[in-house]
């Protein structure tokens, strides 16, 4: 094993919670409670409820759906993971979405150890690092989506850590790992190929799995986390840089409050923009033109195919903004597709890509956009990145409000307030999630 990646493993396994300044604590404590409700209400997708009715089974672990289901911890962070990636509200960091795919495993190790809050918040910080370390090094191919490659080594990493490994335990359980790495493709977004989302999902499993197989003496090369991040599943993979740049990781994400690529983010802040400069209703505007860098230019399908499509299309996100006024979980809905408003106005909003600044990318995500209303009155507005990359504001009560809105498709409104206060607390005690889900889930028929 490198000695950068031995390094990696042993911060892992050594650092505490003491170690983590107090700031970084409370930021922690919001990508907790962020994803808590971003795979409850993920958990209601209709593919994900078909699928936990196929593979539920067994006990030890609990998925996080209506009538907390008990599966087998495999399944359970397996499920969970998968929910969490289902509706595109995840928090992310260059190009990875680490805690969807770190939590569920840690979820389901923490049931049977009977984790302390504390302890499962730690592991998660120290997933999140080796996440946003790994993916410094790490160059993807170009087609390849970040589901299921260097944030399952973190999951794994976060996993083994929380079931007391050493720094040789957890390096192994990740070069172990390493054979279980994919190379989903990010043309399955426009194509609404759900199973982009198994992917994600796949880390959750390995968090669980791996462990266990270094615990029952399979080994690994020492070299496998480099030749697999350099040359199986990635295009080249620097070591050096997992040293990090002096910053806690986790305090670098971003939380999304749009339910749709990351990437298109910035465009829709600028039609935002426009729209309080120039309010008109969707019948008034003639057409909506966009430009922005080459990754997000793609993400131009004015007739997406289904839900999950829906989510990578910028006509479609746009006319949902200009309709129903918003960007949330409950306006990028499943009647969005439907909405003949909607439909109507997606025909006329169009994406390109400005060569310009697709060759400030990934530094600087620019996007301009204009439009044009049918009276021939025009606006333009122009961003250099997304409103919360340039403006800093504080997440918090963001990421409290939509965890209400989430966490309430499934629990009530006592039992949201109860989840918030315990996830506030991580006092050191029980991590008491699941009971504290169990005595506040809504009722369903």
């Amino acid at each position: 094993m490198g000695q950068y990646i031995e390094n990696l493993a042993a911060f892992t396994a050594t650092a505490r919670w003491d170690d983590v300044p107090p700031p970084v604590q409370a930021h922690a404590k919001l990508v907790l409670l962020d994803i808590i409700g971003v795979i409850l209400a993920g958990s209601l997708r209709p593919e994900v409820s078909e699928l936990r009715q196929r593979l539920i089974g067994g006990t030890g672990a609990t998925l996080l759906a209506p009538g907390l289901p008990a599966a087998d911890p495999r399944t359970a962070a397996l499920l969970n993971a998968i929910a969490g990636r289902s509706i595109e509200l995840c928090d992310g960091l260059r190009g990875v979405q680490p805690s969807v795919q770190i939590f569920p495993g840690l979820l389901a190790a923490g049931e049977q150890r009977r984790s302390s809050a504390q302890d499962i918040l730690m592991a998660l910080i120290m997933g999140y690092e080796v996440a946003g370390r790994l993916a410094l090094g790490f160059t993807p191919r170009r087609l390849a989506h970040g589901n299921g490659q260097v944030a399952l080594l973190a999951a794994v990493a976060a996993a083994a850590r929380l079931r007391g490994f050493d720094a040789l335990g957890i390096s192994l359980a990740m070069r172990i790992a390493t054979t279980m790495l994919l190379t989903p493709s990010y043309t399955s977004t426009a194509a609404g190929a759900t199973t982009l989302n198994v992917a994600g999902g796949m880390s959750g499993f390995a968090a669980v799995l791996a462990p266990d197989l270094a615990l029952a003496g399979y080994t690994a090369r020492d070299d496998a986390i480099e030749e697999a991040l350099g040359e199986m599943v990635g295009a080249g993979f620097d070591p050096a840089r997992t040293t990090g740049d002096g910053s806690w990781q986790i305090a670098e994400n971003y939380f999304r409050f749009y339910a749709c690529c990351n990437p298109i983010h910035p465009a829709l802040d600028c039609l935002k923009d426009v729209l309080g400069l120039l309010p008109a209703e969707p019948g008034a505007i003639d057409r909506i033109d966009a430009s922005t860098h080459a990754f997000a230019s793609v993400m131009r399908n004015q007739n997406p195919p289904n839900y999950f499509a829906s989510k990578y299309s910028f006509p479609h996100a746009a006319s949902v903004l200009a309709v129903r006024g918003g960007l949330g979980y409950a306006d990028l809905d499943d009647t969005a597709l439907t909405d003949p408003a909607i439909a109507a106005l997606r025909a006329r909003v169009f994406l390109t890509e400005d060569p310009a600044m697709s060759a400030l990318a990934p530094g600087l995500r620019q996007a301009r956009v204009t439009v044009t209303l049918k009276d021939g009155r025009q606006a333009t507005a122009a961003r250099d990145m997304s409103r919360r990359d340039q403006e800093h504001p504080d997440p918090a009560p963001d990421v409290h409000a939509k965890f209400r809105e989430l966490a309430g498709t499934v629990l009530t409104e006592a039992g949201v307030a109860a989840v918030e206060a315990l996830v506030g607390q991580a006092d050191g005690s029980h991590f008491t999630l699941t009971e504290t889900l169990r005595r506040h889930l809504r009722s369903y028929t």
